[in-house]
């Protein structure tokens, strides 16, 4: 008996030092936020942390690049020294990324794009990206409002829209806009008189809404391309004496839980839903991906359009 215990210590032994009962190796992700300029953004951060950290297969190698190009280039630097497995990465703007990629290219390091794309000629670098469709959100607003001005008597009389546009160059800025003129041109009484950059923050929707307000008397609709915009120019718009969902229609995007909460006080008219939660959907690709399966080059989530009709039914179960 006790020679039989011996072997079999030795046996083990002999396991341990060949790697037989070795840790499996885990899957090292780099994670290149972008910052955290909205609610949206901390919701997606943390909906990435959470769900990679949770799993025990796989080290999360996260990056804040504090709304700076330059903080983000050196972070997907890091994780291609670091020789990562996967790299997952939001575009602050559409340009400037190439050389980063071709680097991590060359080291065989796939690139996932989460919620923003790098401009096309870059696009070959990366294997797939994951979010919204934001020419589609764009055109869902402009659907809403139409819709919305034909239930209010409102679809025959010029109507005189300003918009607040996303951070200059960023992929959301350049749909949204795109998808919101897409169903203005369809209406030849509606004008978009002002649009200006308020970098997906309440500070700057807020600022950009006082010039707007200032220079202009007779605005009848806000198209802010996000509700952190949106929240700060209804700030703007009480302040100036005026009230913001009956004096302005006020349509965000986004989702956020404040945006529901200013639709249930009457002073938002409705928000595009796009959902940040893409941890799971994220984890999911990482390991299909290091299973040997092909990804699609488009992931899409799934999304809603939410306006004082169905807010109060919906802000319960807000997540974000």
């Amino acid at each position: 008996m006790k020679l039989i215990q011996k072997t079999l210590v030795i046996l083990a032994l002999l396991a341990v030092a060949t790697g037989a009962y070795a840790a499996p190796k885990k899957i090292v992700v780099g994670f290149a936020q972008l910052g955290s300029e909205s609610g949206w953004r901390t919701a997606n951060t943390i909906s990435i942390q959470d769900t990679f950290n949770a799993d025990p297969s796989v080290t999360l190698l996260y990056s804040d690049a504090q709304q700076k190009q330059e903080n983000q280039i050196r972070a997907l630097r890091t994780f291609i020294a670091r020789h990562v497995d996967v790299i997952l990465f939001t575009a602050l703007v559409e340009t400037g990324y190439g050389p980063v990629m071709q680097q991590a290219a060359r080291a065989h390091i796939p690139i996932i794009m989460i919620d923003r794309d790098v401009q096309k000629s870059d696009q070959k670098y990366r294997l797939c990206i994951m979010g919204s469709d934001f020419v589609k959100e764009g055109q869902k607003a402009g659907l809403w409002l139409a819709d919305y001005l034909k239930k209010m008597n409102m679809d025959n009389g010029p109507i005189n829209i300003v918009q607040i546009e996303g951070t200059t160059g960023s992929a959301p800025a350049i749909e949204r806009s795109q998808g919101f003129a897409d169903i203005v041109k369809d209406h030849s009484n509606w004008k978009i008189t002002r649009s200006q950059t308020g970098n997906f923050t309440v500070d700057g929707g807020k600022q950009v809404m006082q010039a707007f307000l200032k220079a202009d008397k007779g605005i009848q609709v806000l198209f802010a391309q996000n509700d952190s915009m949106a929240l700060g120019a209804e700030q703007a718009i009480k302040e100036a004496g005026l009230k913001p969902g009956k004096d302005i229609i006020v349509i965000g995007c986004d989702g956020v839980k404040e945006a529901f909460e200013a639709m249930v006080a009457g002073e938002q008219n409705a928000t595009i839903e796009c959902n940040p939660l893409l941890g799971p959907q994220a984890l999911k690709a990482v390991h299909d991906l290091m299973d040997g399966k092909k990804l699609p080059g488009r992931i899409w989530t799934v999304e809603g359009v939410y306006d004082q009709t169905n807010a109060a039914a919906a802000l319960p179960t807000r997540q974000y």
